[in-house]
């Protein structure tokens, strides 16, 4: 994306975001929302999954969400 640039460490891991803010003044909050979504999820890509139906289980159990009827 034009005006954005991906800032690596020494070990070469995406650390930061380095925004123009003559960019960033032209962008809507949506789009600004949009690019700081994505680099959150790109940086959880490699993060331990958990089954949805596991969540779903557990919360039940500690009755925080109910069987449905």
């Amino acid at each position: 994306m034009d005006g954005v640039t991906i800032i690596k460490d020494e070990t070469h891991n995406k650390r930061y975001i380095q925004i123009e803010l003559e960019k960033a003044a032209q962008m809507s909050t949506e789009e600004l929302e949009d690019l700081f979504d994505a680099a959150i999820a790109d940086s959880r890509k490699d993060d331990e999954t958990i089954p949805f139906e596991e969540v779903v289980a557990e919360l039940k159990s500690k009755g925080i969400i109910k069987d449905e009827l």
